[in-house]
């Protein structure tokens, strides 16, 4: 494999962003060291490593109407899957997700005149990224950038002289978020390219290109190296208390603080790198549940198609996974120097209230995930005001903290240090892989306890399904709506649906069917089909293949299979 080191794009976002901190981390502080910053001792290092990781990779870049990658990115996972809508014009959030057709109960059509595919195509320019309507351009922007300050954090840490065990945390960290990294590139985009070394030479303005372009399952492999490598650097240190005293320096405060993180032990990092390896095999590929039919297959797609080894090898990192107990990463706002806002920093913050002034609409697709009785719906939606939108009218909003029902999930809220934001895996993300794998290979019983266990997780107080001799269609219908429930505004929506099939279009064995759908006259359908039609994997964004074209023997920038 020849050598990589910054493309252009990652290069311009990262010198010219500030990064880190002094002891916490500053957002905006034009004080912050940048990425060129001299830094000489592991103090320094530790300010720099959580500014570079969490303002590059997260917040620079993404100033739009809500505040950081997980508002944005995590919306567009959102508002493809249909779980939100949107119609405002901002980062074409109002038409990224309009299906081509939706055939109502009787027969009347709503057909869209301008097709996704098509649409986006037209707006992937460098001049509509700098008028902030390229949509495949934040993904790419926030994931290399994450990339690069994790390549700057290895240089660094390779020249300052640190003790061995805490050296290896440095670079255990580094190594995770490299992952990380390369996953949402690979699960997004159609091609990608590996950035896994640190040039000085960009401290002094020189741009040093790299324009190899590999195909997406090699950018999810790249991934998989660096979270096996977290996994066989956490495994040298002998210290836990040396660890958890430098771990617990890159993590800021506010995100030590929420229910469910802190500083994880060894052990549970490495089951939460099992879970994000297990991720990886799942969203990378399809595994096609279309209209109740396990064997559906998909004429047309960019992914490979899940084998019963796949499966295997997920139940298996499942097991070895996150645990109900375990120290996750996520976090929470705060009053000082947040890393997100309460009110416009996650996809939650910008759906929760009442519809009509929310940027994100709950749509009736997301509603009708849940059954009849579950306490998380009665807790977390309301019908007071119907929102009037061609393409998703709503009847529901979100509750700003919900009703307060004991032990209940609140999907969202606007107050600060209250909502939890999962950006990274979960234990709901981990017992529903093992779910889906269970059913999969033919323990439908089993998956379905995963299913229970959820549920019971997150409050919903409905009636355990498993041992209720389901089919395995039945379980697997159970297990695509509590997905889409459980896990909203984590990311991971888009994938989901993808993998199962329902955007592709109904002419090549994909859709979506039996659907709640309500026109702006107020008639409601319950039996709609709808046919997406999307991009399965996005086109390289023209900031990266314009400013630097593919080489010789690159993949395609531009998804060849629409």
């Amino acid at each position: 494999m020849s050598k990589y080191k910054f493309i252009y794009l990652v290069a311009a976002a990262v010198v010219i962003a500030g990064t880190a901190c002094k002891k916490q981390l500053q957002v905006g502080n034009p004080n912050s060291p940048s990425l060129s910053a001299n830094v000489t001792s592991e103090a320094g290092l530790s300010a720099f490593t959580q500014g570079a990781t969490y303002i590059n990779g997260f917040i620079n870049g993404d100033g739009w109407l809500g505040s950081t990658y997980w508002s944005l990115n995590y919306g567009y996972a959102e508002l493809l899957a249909d779980n939100v809508g949107a119609d405002a014009a901002n980062q074409e959030i109002s038409v990224v997700n309009v299906p081509d057709l939706v055939t109502m109960d009787d027969g009347t059509t709503l057909a869209n005149t301008s097709p996704q595919i098509p649409f986006l195509r037209s707006y992937n320019t460098r001049a509509n990224t700098g008028a902030g309507n390229n949509v495949y351009y934040y993904q790419w922007l926030n994931m290399y950038a994450l990339n690069a300050a994790e390549n700057a954090v290895l240089a660094k840490t390779a020249i300052i002289k640190l003790p061995a065990d805490d050296a290896a945390t440095f670079k255990a960290w580094a190594y995770f978020w490299k992952g990380f990294a390369y996953s949402n590139i690979g699960n997004m985009y159609y091609s990608g390219l590996i950035m896994d070394e640190y040039s000085q030479t960009l401290d002094n303005g020189t741009t040093v290109l790299s324009n190899h372009y590999l195909i997406h399952d090699s950018i999810i492999a790249r991934s998989n190296y660096y979270y096996n490598l977290a996994i066989t650097t956490l495994g040298t240190i002998s210290s836990a208390s040396a660890y958890s005293t430098v771990l617990g320096t890159l993590i800021p405060a506010d995100f030590q603080s929420a229910p469910h993180s802190g500083v994880p032990t060894i052990a549970a990092w490495i089951r939460n790198i099992n879970t994000l390896l297990a991720r990886n095999i799942v969203t990378s590929k399809i595994s096609p549940f279309v209209n109740g039919n396990l064997s559906a297959t998909i004429a047309k797609s960019s992914a490979s198609v899940m084998t019963t080894a796949d499966w295997t090898a997920v139940l298996n990192y499942a097991k070895n996974g996150i645990q109900a107990g375990d120290v996750v990463f996520s976090g929470i706002s705060s009053t000082v120097n947040p890393v997100f806002s309460a009110g416009s920093g996650t996809v939650a913050a910008m759906t929760t209230g009442k519809n009509t002034g929310k940027t994100f609409k709950i749509t009736e697709r997301y509603i009708q995930n849940f059954k009849t009785g579950d306490a998380r719906l009665a807790n977390n939606f309301n019908t007071n005001t119907i929102y009037k939108n061609p393409n998703f009218t709503t009847r529901w909003s979100l509750i700003d903290g919900g009703t307060g029902a004991p032990g209940v999930i609140s999907y969202g809220t606007l107050a600060t240090g209250k909502y939890e934001l999962y950006y990274g895996a979960s234990y709901e993300e981990n017992a529903l892989m093992a779910a889906e794998a269970n059913i999969r290979l033919g323990n439908t019983d089993a998956g379905l306890a995963f299913v229970d266990a959820v549920r019971t997780y997150q409050g919903a107080g409905i009636a355990a399904v498993s041992g209720t001799s389901l089919t395995a269609v039945q379980a697997m219908t159970e297990l695509t709506k509590e997905r889409l429930a459980a896990l909203f505004g984590r990311g991971l929506a888009w994938y989901d649906v993808r993998r199962w099939g329902w955007p592709y279009a109904t002419s090549n064995g994909g859709g979506r069917y039996g659907n709640t759908f309500v026109t702006v006259a107020g008639t409601v359908f319950t039996k709609t089909t709808i046919n997406y039609n999307f991009l399965d994997f996005w086109d390289v964004p023209a900031d990266e293949s314009q400013l630097n074209p593919p080489g010789s023997g690159s993949a395609a920038t531009v998804n060849p299979n629409f």
